[in-house]
């Protein structure tokens, strides 16, 4: 397949250590956030901006080939131009011959690679592994697996370049490298 059927799954957990504790009591300590900090460097908040949207377009990708139509998901807030026409044209072709893809698609090691925030529009380039060996792709009637061929690279490198556009990130390319990750 010329585009990758990719989709990331951001997972996260908090627990509750508070249950049956005394609340006048405060924690000696408290976890570190994830979150970047109000004071933290402009370029490495774009950065964790980048890859948190990254993962995101992903999850939109994941429910669009699932769906086999980008119709009711959010993918047109996350790509334009190239990314969007090509995901809708692979999309709509991998429906019109009876499959649709489901599953889980992961990103390994999301990296911003170029940022430029002085440009009119910000821009970035990302690149990332994508591991699609649990996204399958199946029959869309009777969701039994396609055969694909077993040389097939289910770990690749992919690169997107990211624009900051008014109302957010979007991604305008998203491009399938044939290098194993």
């Amino acid at each position: 397949m010329a585009v990758a059927l990719v989709a990331a799954s951001a997972c996260s957990s908090d627990d509750d250590d508070s249950a049956g504790k005394d609340p006048k009591e405060s924690p000696s300590t408290s976890a570190p956030s994830n979150e970047p900090t109000k004071t933290a460097d402009p370029t490495e908040r774009a950065k964790a901006d980048v890859i948190s949207f990254y993962s995101q377009y992903w999850q939109q990708m994941e429910r669009a080939y699932a769906k086999g139509s980008a119709d009711g998901t959010d993918l047109k807030k996350y790509a334009a131009g190239p990314a969007l026409v090509g995901a809708k044209q692979e999309i709509k072709g991998m429906y019109r011959a009876g499959q649709i893809a489901t599953g889980k698609v992961t990103l390994g090691n999301p990296t911003v690679t170029k940022l430029d925030l002085t440009r009119k529009v910000p821009n970035a380039t990302l690149s990332t592994c994508l591991d699609i060996s649990k996204w399958d792709v199946v029959d869309r009637k009777t969701k039994k697996k396609a055969a694909l061929p077993k040389d097939r690279l289910t770990k690749y490198v992919s690169v997107a370049t990211v624009e900051r556009w008014p109302d957010g990130w979007k991604v305008i390319k998203d491009e399938p490298q044939e290098t194993a990750c």
